[in-house]
């Protein structure tokens, strides 16, 4: 997940900008930011739900076929108020997947839109034949998909669409950030164990199967937490004997808190090495 952390550059060079955004080394991944102050950081999960929700308005005012289906697809990762603004607010259907493109790019071909991001910014738009036969008498909505690359990551075209929705919204970066919906603060630590292959995890990482008595314990640090919105997972690194968690609260300090003790119980269930991560 993107850390939320204002670019060196800006301070450097005493930028003061409205509107920016930063794209990684191959250019698949795009996020954008506010440099002047206050700070804003509008990552993944905030594209996916600009275009869901421009999507969903043409719905609203009958310039979107009712029989075309329209979904986002999203990992654990994702932060949890965009995904009660997906479901609760705009009404469209959310299905997780786990963490790496190629599976929200297989499960976002299931509807006639797919709208997949991850929180860092990759992802993109998927139309189905069904799609463009329903569109052909409208202009706007035959001419999305061509400036919109299908492939698994273009964020110099991800830019171009999302200046055009701000341009349709007539927002700046500060009302695409209000309008929508608040981020949950979130905290993510690793914790280094011996082999961390004693940890799997359900289908789409927001259950850990074993260690047997992992995610029960986890189930009890959350239950204190329910009112506030607290949600932890815990999921191996695919590379290195790390185990990565992921926490968010209404607060900064209940994520911390419930970050720190999601890294304690696996720690002490999953062989834990070295110092115990602190925040």
């Amino acid at each position: 997940r993107t850390p939320e952390e204002e670019p060196s550059s800006t301070q450097q060079y005493n930028t003061n900008y409205d509107y920016c955004c930063s794209v990684d080394g191959d250019a698949d991944r795009i996020v954008f930011f506010q440099a002047s102050q206050p700070w804003i950081l509008l990552d993944g999960d905030k594209i996916a739900v600009l275009i869901a929700h421009f999507f969903q308005q043409l719905r609203q005012i009958q310039q979107l076929p009712p029989h075309l289906t329209l979904g986002v697809v999203q990992t654990a990762y994702a932060n949890g108020a965009s995904t009660t603004y997906l479901r609760d607010k705009l009404q469209i259907p959310v299905v997780i997947t786990p963490t790496g493109v190629k599976h929200l790019h297989h499960a976002a071909m299931q509807f006639d839109i797919g709208i997949y991001f991850e929180a860092n910014g990759h992802g993109t738009v998927l139309f189905s034949n069904n799609y463009h036969q329903a569109t052909t008498h409208l202009p706007l909505l035959q001419w999305l998909p061509k400036l919109i690359n299908p492939a698994v990551g273009d964020a110099l075209s991800d830019l171009l669409l999302v200046d055009l929705l701000l341009r349709y919204f007539h927002w700046t970066l500060a009302d695409w950030n209000d309008q929508l919906y608040t981020d949950l603060p979130s905290r993510q630590l690793k914790v280094s164990v011996q082999d961390r292959r004693i940890i799997t995890c359900n289908g789409n990482e927001t259950q850990a199967l074993t260690p047997p008595t992992l995610q029960p314990l986890l189930n009890q640090a959350m239950i204190p937490m329910k009112t506030q919105h607290g949600r932890c997972f815990v999921r191996p690194s695919g590379t290195e004997n790390v185990v990565r968690i992921y926490a968010e609260a209404s607060t900064r300090m209940l994520a911390d808190q419930l970050a720190t003790q999601a890294a304690q119980i696996v720690y002490d269930t999953c062989q834990g090495i070295g110092p115990i991560p602190k925040i």
